[in-house]
């Protein structure tokens, strides 16, 4: 039996330099004929939003459909292997969130992290109260430099209508960080 001592903030050892992403996953020119997937994170009105992003996206991008949503099982817990295999085998791009508590914000920071290891562009969305929270996640994550979409806090409140209107307010950066404008 080997013994080891495991970091329990998820830190990749130094030396295993393959763990730490260097670069964003290839993004597309463009989201024409692009299939997307929607990651809940059962947060209040984050499906309504998710919803909301696609639909604007099939109709004013040209993606083809939504082709994968699902909901996780815990907005703390960041996306399992098995998960994220599914998201490849069914999407080209992925959109995930809302971050607007410090713990769903720290997972689904490493949400999208996991998705661009994967291959998969991903946009996250986080409320402005937990930049803090993502950007500790993300240098956890090894990728100090991950971007996410911000948008203002509180976000659990709003009513429908103020969900499409933030839908409509974050699309520009949710096409630009799904899109080749973006890659690092």
């Amino acid at each position: 039996m080997v013994n080891a001592i495991l970091d329990p903030t998820g830190r990749a050892d130094e030396s295993d330099a393959s763990a730490l992403m260097t670069r964003l996953a290839a993004r597309p020119a463009d989201l024409v004929g692009a299939h997307i997937g929607l990651l809940d994170n059962t947060k209040h009105n984050a499906m309504l939003l998710l919803e909301e992003l696609g639909s604007l996206l099939v109709s004013e991008y040209g993606a083809a459909d939504v082709s994968i949503i699902e909901t996780k099982r815990s907005f703390s817990i960041p996306v399992d292997e098995e998960i994220v295999a599914r998201y490849q085998d069914s999407c080209d791009v992925v959109i995930t969130g809302v971050g607007d508590c410090g713990s769903c914000s720290a997972a689904a920071v490493a949400d999208g992290i996991n998705f661009e290891r994967a291959g998969l562009p991903a946009a996250v969305v986080l409320t402005s109260a937990f930049l803090t929270t993502g950007r500790m996640m993300a240098t956890v994550q090894g990728a100090p430099e991950y971007e996410w979409i911000t948008t203002e806090h509180p976000f659990a409140v709003l009513d429908t209508d103020q969900v499409r209107e933030r839908a409509r307010q974050v699309l520009p950066e949710i096409v630009a960080t799904l899109t080749v404008g973006s890659a690092a």
